[in-house]
């Protein structure tokens, strides 16, 4: 068999490849086209009358399923990230909020991000108004619609077996079935760089600049959703098109031009917008230290993740990723991040090498060659940046490998599966599910109170798959059949059960991770240790919902990282909270009742006195009581804000409880320089903010590069405004001088 579907015609001029690779003898003539070439390669038809009678069905119950599971125990989720779900609401209020991505409808500051990935959002709120499930379902369609273009494309090239194959995978990737579920930028830029390939390998087949310039546009809008790290894929892209396709290279040089001038125009029109829009008139660009998007984009949310120098960040960078986690290519493979993402990657190295050395003697049009090109090269290239980038990083970015890695792996097994006469076929194809076997198995292994038995089963069962398949050109086509059934099965069973396990669970704030929660608390961590996901955060932030104060709780310092205790904090301004779940020590030393210790203690979903909820600060809000609500929307409509808070999870907690603009000062980190002390001043001597929300010192870090505005402000407003408790929230009426 080759490596050609049976339903498809070979681009002119390519012999398909036969076994390992050995050209096979041409067959019979494509027939004529019927209409002119306008000089160009004939283009290959699609003969979908070919495909089996259960592809269709199959396609359609993969994407019912994939939707039904990412649909399941949404709401569990509420705003997931309020940080996005303020400005989505913001949005939907707001069409001026809309287009910038402001996080008040009152336009005071932008995300630290562009806005696309909060359009489709915020036209949902829009419509339906606001709740979880309008915030949420959009990312859940960007979902199913990634899995449906990934089975689009590898379908087309190597059959319906192979698009099935890929499209679940990705649908059961851990990190992909927490994305898809959540409303981070992330699941709109992983469904618009798999459309993005798509479009690149429509245009491999007959050099078709329509398909080259669809590619830039959706390049241009990934940039819309994520700033730079849509260039990632850019490189293999462009070098495999100006290579393969089938034109002179005149033409192929032009067509890129095209195809980059439609990306500039796709991800530049917004940008020409805001920097031309007078500064005095737009919201401040959050993220940035002088109100630029250029300075974000190639500061903060560009170079500065690579070098780890990012202007106004909390911390982290340095040659080693600091806060972010210890950089080199085994990050992907590491504690935090393995069980996201990397089942399969083994796997998929392994299989793109394969599928290389198959198609070694192909033509250089071979559209078979070109696809294990791209899809590999836009791994290969984001693999390598994640893994060395100093700045800052988390686990939930890997889901941009994952319809990579799925892409692979579903071409890998068919081609193989297809050459498996061979006996080096048969034993590549045994060798990438023994690995993915044993990986698993020492996946599972740091879970080891997740489905205990779960972790032998597959290892035995992946073994034996590989035994079966090494064998498979002795076997009958049925017990191959069952072989490589067993195979598949085994190796998606962790991801699996990683994946039930995430939709059973609701996650919240801007640290999340997929998995069981013993998988959530890295070396030594366990329940409770990191709330719903993600690494330590610095001292004085908030991880996963609760409060981290420097030495809060009875926990004892017992060596690096090793600390454990549960016990009570006093956050400043705050009350007192008691902590559930364990603090982590973080160095010698001892903290007791909240003061500053040699260690550091970690409070996961505290509640205050009654009405007050969890504790609030950088990377999560918190929770808002009724009485707070009441006190907030009285008189609103006489005010600009309602009330202004320090860093954008504090303020958007009030915002999406009051459905009123409430202005983060200092924006994410609280350390932007928006609003300064003098423009604050002003609004408040001009009516415009009613309240002050006072977070304590784990409100936000409060001093960026350019000066403590938000720090400054705060002390101002405390020390010249009358403070209010209510429901155990500290507030200042900015109406009611001392």
């Amino acid at each position: 068999m080759t490596t050609a579907p049976h339903d498809d015609h070979a681009p002119a001029g390519n012999a398909a490849p036969g076994p390992l690779g050995a050209p096979e003898p041409p067959g019979p003539p494509a027939p004529p086209e019927t209409g002119p070439r306008r000089g160009r390669a004939a283009r290959p038809r699609r003969a979908r009358a070919a495909d089996p009678a259960w592809a269709r069905p199959a396609l359609i119950a993969l994407l019912v399923l994939t939707g039904a599971l990412y649909l399941y125990n949404l709401s569990a989720s509420g705003y997931a990230n309020s940080f996005y779900s303020a400005a989505v609401q913001a949005g939907s209020e707001s069409w001026k909020a809309f287009f910038f991505g402001s996080s008040d409808a009152a336009n005071s500051i932008t995300v630290d991000k562009p806005p696309a990935a909060l359009w489709p959002m915020a036209l949902s709120v829009r419509l339906f108004g606001l709740g979880s499930w309008q915030i949420l379902v959009p990312e859940v369609l960007m979902g199913v619609a990634a899995v449906a273009v990934l089975h689009a494309a590898v379908r087309r090239r190597f059959g319906a077996a192979a698009g099935l194959i890929a499209g679940a995978v990705l649908a059961l990737t851990p990190v992909a079935a927490l994305m898809f579920r959540f409303n981070n930028p992330d699941a709109l830029l992983a469904l618009l760089t798999t459309v993005a390939v798509y479009c690149v390998l429509r245009a491999l087949e007959g050099a078709r600049t329509g398909w080259l310039v669809a590619a830039g546009t959706a390049i241009g809008f990934a940039f819309l959703t994520k700033t730079l790290q849509a260039f990632l894929v850019l490189p293999p892209l462009a070098l495999v098109y100006a290579v393969c396709a089938p034109a002179p290279v005149r033409r192929r040089i032009g067509q890129l031009a095209l195809a980059g001038l439609a990306l500039i125009v796709s991800g530049g029109w917004w940008v020409a917008i805001v920097e031309l829009w007078p500064a005095s008139s737009r919201p401040y660009i959050g993220g940035s230290q002088s109100n630029s998007f250029l300075e974000l984009t190639f500061g903060y949310n560009g170079l500065g993740r690579i070098n780890g120098n990012e202007t106004g960040s909390v911390g982290g960078g340095g040659p080693r990723g600091g806060g972010w986690g210890e950089t080199g290519i085994g990050r992907m493979f590491g504690d935090s991040v393995g069980g996201q993402i990397s089942w399969l990657l083994p796997a998929a190295l392994v299989l793109l090498v394969a599928g290389l050395v198959v198609t070694r003697r192909a033509g250089r049009t071979d559209t078979a060659r070109a696809a294990f090109l791209v899809w590999g090269g836009a791994l290969l290239t984001t693999l390598l940046v994640f893994s060395f980038m100093a700045g800052i990083f988390h686990e939930y970015y890997t889901v941009a490998l994952a319809p990579y890695i799925a892409a692979l792996v579903g071409m890998g097994t068919t081609v193989l599966w297809e050459e498996r006469a061979h006996p080096v076929a048969r034993a590549v194809l045994a060798g990438a599910v023994a690995v993915t076997a044993v990986w698993a198995w020492v996946l599972l292994g740091r879970t080891p109170d997740f489905v205990p038995w779960l972790r032998w089963t597959v290892l035995v069962g992946g073994l034996a798959a590989a035994l079966g398949l090494l064998f498979a050109g002795r076997l009958g086509r049925g017990l191959a059949l069952g072989a490589a059934g067993l195979g598949l099965a085994a190796s998606l069973a962790g991801p699996v059960a990683y994946t039930l396990t995430t939709v059973g669970t609701g996650h919240q704030g801007s640290l999340v991770v997929a998995g069981p929660a013993s998988a959530r608390g890295g070396p030594g961590g366990g329940p409770g240790a990191r709330g719903d996901g993600g690494p330590a955060a610095e001292g004085g932030l908030a991880a996963g919902g609760g409060m981290m104060l420097p030495g809060a709780g009875d926990g004892q310092g017992q060596g690096p990282g090793q600390g454990q205790g549960a016990g009570q904090g006093q956050g400043p301004g705050q009350g007192p909270r008691q902590g559930m779940g364990q603090g982590q020590g973080m160095g010698p030393g001892q903290g007791q009742g909240g003061q500053p210790g040699g260690g550091q203690g970690r409070l996961t979903g505290g509640e205050g006195p009654a009405g007050a909820g969890r504790a609030g600060g950088l990377l999560d809000g918190p929770e808002v009581g009724s009485a707070v609500v009441s006190r907030l929307t009285e008189n609103a409509s006489a005010y600009t804000w309602v009330a202004a808070a320090v860093g954008s999870q504090n303020a958007a907690s009030y915002q999406l409880a009051t459905e009123l603009p409430v202005m983060p000062i200092g924006g994410f980190n609280g350390s932007d320089p928006s609003p300064t002390l003098a423009r604050f001043q002003q609004y408040v001597a001009d009516g415009e903010i009613h309240w002050f929300i006072d977070g304590g010192e784990g409100g936000g870090r409060g001093r960026g590069p350019g000066g403590g505005s938000s720090e400054e402000i705060r002390e101002w407003v405390t020390a010249n405004f009358t403070q209010v408790t209510v429901g155990g929230t500290t507030l200042y009426d900015l109406t009611s001088p001392q």
